[in-house]
């Protein structure tokens, strides 16, 4: 409901997009009987703290004229009180688990806006604005919900959803892979194997904050088996990898080609890329055997 891939890229603008859609699943969700909930935050078009989501589930952000804001993380800054009287009682009834990859604080030169925003189509002018805002919210919250979500680690995931997600819903952030990994019981079925394939979309310094192919090699590290991750692309710090458990990255991209054109061809693009890391154990295999 609030996803990057929905918004082209012409249209991506935090400053206006919103999590009220998420809201109206977990509403749906409500009046289906669900009580227990798993909230996956990561790849949002969004930098509205949770705002949205809380509007559509009854939750007040009134400005001076005592009417509700307007939609988006450049509507923060006029909001002058939160009221959550209003909010679904059914809130109260059920558990969030909110799913997070990442460690990113709401503000600052590690938070939501600075690291994500550019991605969500913010200019640097707009990183700066989407920023103060989270900080005042986060000042609103405080005053008014009486909870500090300013510095909670993963509090920025999702444009501050985490953050969102604990002060107007109670939520408890974990891990999204630990929450797979268990529910997979990877421990398990890796037991035995000689080599595990993992995938990203971009390998960089981020990946070492908790996401899928880290929790994976952590895993496979403690029986000792080696894990190759095949890549969308490699980006600045991949190599801090090489400390977690990963073995070796190769990207799938095999000539110059725009992120359109990959993303496109990407089930081709990743075939042709394991059949060639698979030659080359194979090789390996071919040598061990002729050396015995």
């Amino acid at each position: 409901a609030s996803g990057l891939h929905l918004v082209p890229d012409p249209k991506r603008n935090p400053l206006l997009t919103t999590t009220y859609g998420t809201g109206e699943l977990i509403k749906h969700a409500l009046d289906t009987g669900c009580r227990e909930f798993i909230i996956g935050l990561g790849g949002s078009a969004t930098n509205d703290g949770g705002v949205g989501m809380a509007q559509a589930l009854g939750g007040a952000f009134v400005d001076k004229n005592r009417r509700q804001v307007g939609f988006g993380g450049g509507a923060l800054r006029d909001i002058v009180k939160i009221d959550l009287s209003g909010l679904d009682s059914r809130i109260k009834d059920c558990t969030f688990r909110a799913a997070c990859d990442v460690s990113n604080p709401l503000s600052g030169k590690a938070g939501a806006s600075a690291v994500f925003g550019a991605q969500k189509g913010a200019t640097p002018a707009m990183i700066l604005t989407l920023d103060k805002n989270l900080i005042y919210l986060a000042e609103l919250i405080k005053r008014d919900l009486g909870q500090d979500v300013a510095a909670i680690p993963g509090g920025g995931a999702a444009g501050g959803l985490g953050a969102g997600l604990i002060a107007f819903c109670g939520a408890k952030l974990e891990k999204g892979i630990d929450i797979v990994l268990k529910a997979v019981k990877l421990k398990e079925k890796i037991t035995g194997a000689d080599l595990i394939i993992t995938g990203e979309g971009q390998m960089d310094f981020q990946s070492c904050n908790g996401k899928t192919p880290f929790g994976v090699a952590m895993v496979a590290r403690e029986q000792k088996i080696p894990v190759i991750a095949l890549v969308g692309s490699i980006g600045a710090g991949a190599e801090m990898m090489f400390d977690y458990g990963i073995d070796s990255i190769f990207s799938i991209i095999n000539r110059p080609m725009s992120r359109e054109e990959s993303m496109t061809n990407a089930a081709t693009l990743l075939t042709s890329a394991a059949n060639r890391v698979m030659r080359v154990l194979a090789l390996k295999l071919c040598s061990a055997v002729t050396t015995l």
